[in-house]
């Protein structure tokens, strides 16, 4: 499966920014998908994760009710809009695909798509 996210950019803290992931190659609509971020100098954390159907979510205590993860399976899209956002939000933003349902650590996703770098400023 290819994913790739798209949508960071730079938003001053407070802002907010959609993220999409778009994925390709396999029967999306039966893919466990997740997001995870990692900022400079630091490893790679679970941010966000949506069950195949949408049904389902688990986030990161850090982005509670500030992030939510959607999907689109007709578009093949899984989406991360986020709200009230922090100077610590800065990251790469990483979407990947779990066989595991609601999975939350690097080890249990697949395939991994390219990062979109999502800067917030202070």
């Amino acid at each position: 499966v290819q994913l790739q996210a798209s949508g960071g950019g730079l938003v001053q803290a407070g802002g907010s920014l959609i993220l999409s992931c778009a994925a390709s190659g396999r029967t999306f609509s039966s893919l466990n998908m997740g997001w995870f971020r990692q900022a400079p100098g630091k490893e790679r954390e679970f941010v966000a994760a949506i069950s195949w159907s949408g049904g389902s979510t688990r986030y990161a205590d850090s982005v509670k009710g500030r992030f939510t993860v959607s999907r689109n399976n007709a578009k093949n899209t899984v989406f991360l809009q986020m709200n009230s956002l922090k100077p610590e939000d800065t990251a790469v933003y990483y979407c990947a695909n779990s066989r595991r349902l609601l999975a939350t650590t690097l080890y249990e996703y697949d395939y991994w798509g390219h990062g979109t770098l999502v800067t917030v400023s202070s």
